[in-house]
């Protein structure tokens, strides 16, 4: 977080003696260590710093040092200093470089910054024990952290803690699972000792009470911390878990007041396990005096997992060979894990990819990035709308208006799925379908959207707006075939658009169709022909398409054996009169769903249902549907018939 510096013989930053080897921190940013004081240097993330070392040192300069190793190192910043160390500071941070064990985080330094005073510590690889004992899909409970795995944790800490009360710093005060870090070889090394000048104790979960209630720190204080670490290791628990209480400020509370401690069954624990479990027991004891020290813990630790190994039977090296057997196990499982997990994830992304593009445009992008753009000889394309849909929208809101679409276009999309066709578009109310791309179908591309639009339009006769029951819903149907370009479009939000003369007949198909009729062209007509599909339709005649001038067309009907249950087109007369009392029916339906609405929630005596019967009975004779739409009402709900 707070960056990261590259140290070294020629660094003015440096305020403490220069190792012979170099360091480099896990962070982003670095100052230079070429004299230049204002120049800074750009480092990558964390881990990235590898990386940048290599390029660091086949970089050919003359203010690059003469040495090629390099650690990462992890900067905590020293609070209440501005460098200039007074006399206790130095004597505690000597003491502190004095330490180098193999359980304990190693100090090399300190380093200003703009930002501040910061103290150069041993970088943890595999980060804090807390994060490890969370993190049960790369460590699991029972093939790698097993019950003797989880004691060389705990052997390891007391470790690094008798060692750490014999030296000249005597005591920690801050000892949780957040400060054990362990590296690369799982081995836990203890940090934040030291620098109590520079860091307070705090008030954690992990202080012995006597420190809650009066603060300060003291070698069986720390006993008292490992206990909590221990049971935190034991269990692969929250921190101090008791089912007793879950709230960290009251169990704080009560370890102040009380003698209150997380859940340890003694009764349920087995031989192996009541072992440890006295031994966690007796180190939380309530008397500081009667908490073992930390070189009786080591002791008693040592003697539990050579007893392990005596009782197993087996070396040291027998035991590494099964744990690198239980890992390999462990690992091969968690690969196939993710495996099908990947796979799942990358099936749901092909899904919705394939739902946005074809499949082969999908593939050809995932392979090379690009989509050549491709001719087609010959296919047929969908057009349709909502007449009047312009009326429907200004006596609807935004919302219903969406809800209208999205009844429609989910019937239509689910009829989509039982044709070799593709859904090109959607553009307001206009719906767009294609095939024979972007897989050629020889002459089924006709047939597929002919069956296609018989579908749709047989469900759009029984289809009910929610919000104006009673209201006719109508579309128009054009179709044409002919030559057609397609390709993808855009490097943002990319779009499989067709091009062509083909696409734009089809357009003029549907707008100068009828409500109800299927309008299709005469090339559409003879490739239906060259096919054994035997459809029924009609000429409509000679029509005049915008661009185009004057063309035959027909009205497609049906199929032969196929029952469609088509709804009947108006006549050309209801069609206009239906365009100029539209509004009208609509204001009535929005009436009647308003009165109905008022007259469930306030019940009426039997003398005002009866006049408001006289006057819903008016209002219906005087503006009612017109004469060539009847409205049933059938169960509370109106249905059209034409």
């Amino acid at each position: 977080e707070l960056g990261c510096a590259v140290l070294g013989p020629t660094c003015t930053f440096a305020t403490y003696t220069i190792l012979s080897t170099p360091i480099i921190s896990a962070g982003s940013f670095g100052l230079s260590c070429d004299y230049t004081v204002n120049l800074q240097r750009l480092l990558p993330p964390a881990r990235k710093v590898s990386d940048f070392v290599i390029n660091f040192w086949e970089k050919e300069d003359n203010f690059k040092p003469q040495w090629k190793s390099a650690y990462i190192v992890i900067l905590k910043e020293l609070k209440h200093s501005d460098g200039n160390f007074n006399e206790t500071q130095r004597i505690e941070l000597n003491a502190l470089q004095q330490i180098d064990y193999y359980n304990l985080t190693k100090f090399y330094g300190t380093v200003k910054f703009d930002q501040g005073v910061f103290g150069v510590f041993e970088y943890g690889e595999r980060g804090s024990l807390r994060y490890v004992l969370n993190d049960k899909v790369s460590y699991p409970e029972e093939t790698f952290m097993d019950w003797e795995f989880k004691i060389s944790v705990m052997y390891d800490i007391a470790k690094g803690m008798s060692y750490l009360h014999a030296s000249d710093i005597q005591v920690h005060g801050r000892l949780k699972s957040t400060n054990c870090v362990m590296d690369n070889r799982m081995v836990v090394k203890i940090t934040d000792f030291g620098c109590n000048t520079f860091l307070s104790p705090g008030r954690d979960l992990w202080i012995a009470p006597e420190h809650l209630r009066q603060e300060g720190t003291s070698q069986k204080g720390d006993v008292y911390s490992f206990a909590i670490i221990a049971h935190e290791i034991v269990l692969r628990k929250s921190t101090f878990y008791t089912e007793r209480c879950s709230d960290r400020a009251e169990k704080l509370s009560k370890v102040i007041t009380s003698y209150f401690r997380p859940d340890l069954n003694l009764d349920t624990a087995s031989e192996k396990e009541l072992e440890v479990y006295m031994l966690i027991k007796s180190c939380w004891d309530e008397d500081p005096e009667k908490r073992p020290d930390f070189k009786k813990v080591e002791n008693l630790l040592g003697k539990i997992i050579s007893k392990i190994h005596n009782q197993d039977n087996e070396s040291y090296m027998d035991n590494m060979i099964r744990r690198l057997q239980m890992y390999s196990r462990n690992l091969e499982h968690l690969v196939e894990e993710r495996t099908v997990l990947y796979k799942a994830e990358r099936d749901r992304a092909d899904h919705l990819n394939f739902m946005l593009l074809p499949r082969p445009v999908v593939k050809s992008l995932k392979e090379t990035g690009l989509v050549e753009p491709e001719l087609y000889e010959e296919v047929t394309i969908y057009f349709s709308d909502i007449v009047g849909f312009t009326t429907l929208c200004q006596y609807s809101t935004p919302m219903e208006v969406v809800d209208m679409l999205k009844d429609i276009y989910e019937g239509f999309d689910s009829i989509v799925d039982h044709h070799d066709v593709y859904k090109v578009e959607t553009i307001g109310d206009a719906y767009m379908v294609a095939s024979g791309l972007p897989n050629r179908n020889g002459n089924r591309h006709a047939v597929d959207i002919c069956r296609m639009a018989l579908d749709i339009l047989a469900f759009m006769g029984t289809f009910q707006l929610r919000h104006l029951p009673g209201i006719p819903v109508w579309i128009r149907i054009g179709v044409h075939s002919g030559p057609c370009a397609a390709g993808v479009v855009g490097i943002k939000m990319p779009r499989y658009c067709l091009f062509g003369d083909t696409v734009n007949t089809a357009s003029r198909m549907e707008s100068t169709g009828h409500p109800l009729r299927i309008h299709v062209s005469q090339p559409t007509i003879d490739i239906l022909q060259r096919t054994d599909c035997k459809f029924e339709y009609e000429m409509r005649g000679e029509t005049y398409l915008k661009g185009k001038g004057t063309e035959t067309t027909y009205w497609l009907t049906g199929e032969t054996g196929e029952d469609y249950d088509l709804p009947t087109p108006p006549t050309a007369e209801n069609f206009q009169r239906l365009q100029q009392d539209l509004a009208q029916m609509i204001l009535a339906c929005l009436e009647r769903r308003l009165r109905g609405s008022v007259r469930r929630r306030k019940p009426l005596s039997s003398q005002s249902k009866e006049g408001d019967e006289d006057r819903v009975s008016e209002v219906e004779s005087e503006g009612g549907p017109p004469e060539y739409l009847h409205l049933a009402t059938v169960d509370n709900t109106l249905s059209t018939f034409l």
